[in-house]
């Protein structure tokens, strides 16, 4: 008999998995996130949190409502003189700016008061471009709000007011009183978000804010002494209150110098890029 033949086994097939060196591709389908993903979720979270409502509309609530009421009790005057009539805005929009910083402060603060900045980090490891989405969908919205609650009482202020007054309204003097003023509020918004970044707690970032609009037009008042009159016109003429009546085409009377024209927005728009930029470096350098 002949002796049995060992089993010979198939030649093995040759592995089909990736080639040596390349990383793991996922079946599913997946683009590159860009910026117009961060945004989307900032817009998202933005419109969904009942803080937006509250502090945008009270803030239109304040602007419409002090503007009507002085306008008409101004109106009642026999003349303004030399006052723009578009000027009288003024006391409802130093009210509203007091709503809008504090929402500046959340679009940030909050995240990291809740915890949830680990989260968008995680989704998102590019913190520059989180900060980039969270300021420009912020300014996007206030300055919208803002402008067409400006332009409402500057039409108001202007039909009460225009034949009372010795000065006639320009189209520059529309677009300052407007267009102008929304701009410089939002970035003093901007400039509450960034503040908001670097001292990550929502109660602080907001008292700081509202120092730095109230503060040296407060503590001016209280410079009596000749010794300190650089000073005190220094800080009357560069506080918060006095460049949004420049903005205004205005100014207050007791004031001695400060900015004038469009000076106020570039101002405050050179400040807000500076506090986004130290932010930027805050959130590159911590672990949260």
């Amino acid at each position: 008999m002949q002796a049995p033949q060992p089993y010979a086994q198939a030649p093995a097939a040759p592995h089909a998995g990736p080639a040596p060196g390349a990383g793991y591709v996922s079946p599913l389908p997946a683009s590159p996130t860009h910026l117009g993903h961060a945004l989307a979720s900032e817009w998202t979270k933005i419109r969904s949190v009942r803080s937006t409502i509250w502090t945008l509309g009270v803030m239109a609530v304040l602007v419409l409502g002090i503007g009507a009421l002085v306008a008409t009790a101004v109106s009642t005057n026999e003349s303004i003189g030399a006052t723009p009539p578009l000027f009288f805005g003024f006391f409802g929009m130093l009210l509203g700016i007091l709503c809008v910083l504090p929402l500046g402060v959340l679009v940030v603060s909050s995240e990291y008061g809740t915890g949830m900045i680990r989260t968008t980090l995680t989704a998102c490891p590019a913190r520059g471009r989180v900060l980039a989405a969270k300021a420009l969908v912020f300014f996007g919205l206030t300055f919208v709000v803002t402008t067409v609650v400006t332009g409402l009482v500057a039409i108001m202020d202007n039909a009460l007011l225009g034949d009372l007054s010795r000065a006639e309204v320009t189209g520059a003097e529309w677009l300052k009183s407007t267009v102008g003023v929304s701009l410089y509020v939002s970035f003093l918004g901007l400039l509450a978000l960034a503040v908001g970044s670097l001292i990550r707690h929502s109660a602080g970032a907001i008292t700081i804010m509202i120092g730095v609009v109230l503060l040296p037009f407060v503590l001016s008042m209280f410079m009596l002494t000749d010794s300190l009159s650089d000073l005190r016109n220094f800080l009357l003429g560069y506080s918060i209150p006095n460049q949004i009546t420049v903005m205004y085409g205005s100014k207050f009377p007791f004031v001695d110098g400060g900015p004038s024209g469009w000076e106020p927005l570039w101002i405050v728009m050179g400040i807000a890029a500076l506090a986004l930029g130290g932010a930027y470096a805050a959130m590159r350098q911590r672990d949260v």
